[in-house]
């Protein structure tokens, strides 16, 4: 099967695009790899590409007093980029790693968004995407602010079980915004 398919299907799913813009759209897509830990791209690196996972899982990630804070993972069929830093141009402080061997689409940013002026079908689609992309970062920072560490954790396994299986722990402690000594107790707490 054409690595690139998954990617449609996930793209109809949300919206139908036509022949014309499937055609334009994959003419724009590339297929990359990445071993495990490299970077897809680096802190203080000017986003210019839409990455969408094929296989593996991504990350991303800050640092902050020298330590990694995790903010966001990817898994196969999950869009990965750092939209603070496309939509401004400017640096991002972030970076996106694999954290195992994974393979990504990668769509360059301004060959795309010139092709919402010549297909609407594929603006109305990224818009979807955009707007999604919002409302999941809004759940988050309410889970943050509103759920405790255990609630948080035991809502992060209800979601998304291949997190814990998967991704260091040290990464799902700073993803849930704990330490990883809390994560440790938490889990002990429910064997």
């Amino acid at each position: 099967m054409n690595p690139i398919k998954p990617l449609l299907i996930f793209l109809h799913h949300l919206h139908p695009i036509s022949t014309e813009t499937e055609a334009d759209l994959l003419g724009l897509c590339r297929l990359k790899t990445y071993g495990k830990n490299e970077e897809i791209q680096a802190i203080g690196a000017t986003c210019r590409t839409i990455y969408f996972m094929v296989s593996g899982v991504g990350r991303i990630y800050y640092l902050k007093d020298g330590k990694e804070v995790t903010e966001y993972f990817a898994f196969p069929n999950d869009l990965i980029v750092r939209a603070e830093s496309l939509f401004t141009q400017l640096p991002s402080k972030k970076a996106i790693q694999a954290l195992e061997d994974s393979e990504v689409v990668a769509i360059p940013a301004d060959p795309l968004f010139k092709l919402f002026e010549k297909h609407h079908d594929l603006e109305r689609l990224f818009r979807l995407l955009v707007q999604n992309a919002y409302v999941e970062t809004l759940r988050r920072l309410e889970n943050i602010q509103f759920l405790t560490a255990e609630e948080r954790y035991e809502k992060l396994i209800d979601e998304k079980p291949e997190l814990i299986q998967k991704i260091p722990l040290k990464h799902v402690a700073s993803f849930l915004g704990i330490t990883q000594v809390s994560l440790s107790r938490i889990r002990g707490q429910k064997r």
